[in-house]
Parts: C-alpha cells; sequence; structure tokens
C-alpha cells in the first residue's frame, strides 16, 4: 500500500473538479446568488458584432421575447441594448435544473469606430435581433491613390 507522502489530492479517486463546482456553489450561497447575478449579467443576451467597409453588425440571441420589451439606444460609437425577459411563473413545481432567467438586462456594446447614429435599423425574427449600424464618414477607409 502506498501512502500519499507529499499530501497531494487523489485525482484518481474523484473528479478533480468537483470540488472546485463545490466551492463555487458555497461561495455562491454565501453571497445570496451574487456570483449567478454577476455571471449572467455578462453573458445575456449573447452578441455578435461584425463589419464590413460600410457597417457594424450587431446580432443578439433574445428568444421569446417582443420589440416591446427591448429599448436600444446609441450615442457615438457605443450602442446599449436593455429590455426584460418575462418567463411566466410556474407555481407547486419542484425544479430540478433552472438555468432561463427572468429580469431585467443590460449590455453596452462599444463599436470599433464612430456610427452614424442617425441611419440605425434593427429587426427582431425569430428571437435573433438584427441591428445595422452604418459608419460614420470618418470611420470608413478611405482608398489613397497613388501617383
Amino acid at each position: 500500500m502506498m501512502t500519499n507522502i507529499f499530501a497531494l489530492p487523489g485525482w484518481g479517486r474523484s473528479n478533480p473538479l468537483a470540488e472546485t463546482e463545490r466551492l463555487r456553489r458555497e461561495l455562491d450561497r454565501l453571497a445570496g446568488g451574487l456570483f449567478r447575478r454577476v455571471a449572467q449579467a455578462g453573458i445575456f443576451p449573447a452578441v455578435n458584432l461584425t463589419e464590413d467597409r460600410d457597417n457594424y453588425y450587431i446580432r443578439a440571441e433574445l428568444p421569446g421575447l417582443d420589440a416591446a420589451d427591448l429599448d436600444i439606444q446609441a450615442a457615438g460609437n457605443t450602442l446599449s441594448l436593455s429590455g426584460e425577459r418575462k418567463i411566466s411563473a410556474e407555481e407547486n413545481v419542484k425544479y430540478h435544473r433552472r438555468e432561463r432567467e427572468a429580469g431585467r438586462f443590460s449590455r453596452i456594446i462599444h463599436l470599433p469606430g464612430a456610427a452614424d447614429t442617425e441611419k440605425i435599423e434593427a429587426s427582431l425574427v425569430n428571437g435573433i435581433l438584427s441591428i445595422s449600424i452604418p459608419k460614420s464618414e470618418a470611420a470608413k477607409p478611405r482608398q489613397i491613390r497613388v501617383n
């Protein structure tokens, strides 16, 4: 029989990540759910930001939301996306897993350059918010002709 003379954890006996997960749950319990709320605040809604020569494009996943639940504001090179996700309350049920949260959310998205905020267009189709943001003339690449 071999003893653990270096006081190292017994990796072969259990999942090494299980202790980390247990510690996170315990800290979350002690902080009244603070860790869970902080983690969710930064990831909902999931957002992609892309660009081409003339526009920036933002696509956000917002399943179950209506356009009336959203507030989109733009200033300079910053776009603010906020709203409220409503999930009907289920009474007299026991949750075995609860990953869908209801409540207010807010994301601030910094664009790589200046935008023409007067010409922004947004649409919400099948839970995907698509925003097209024209670049300001100063932010567009300029072709330099060589003499």
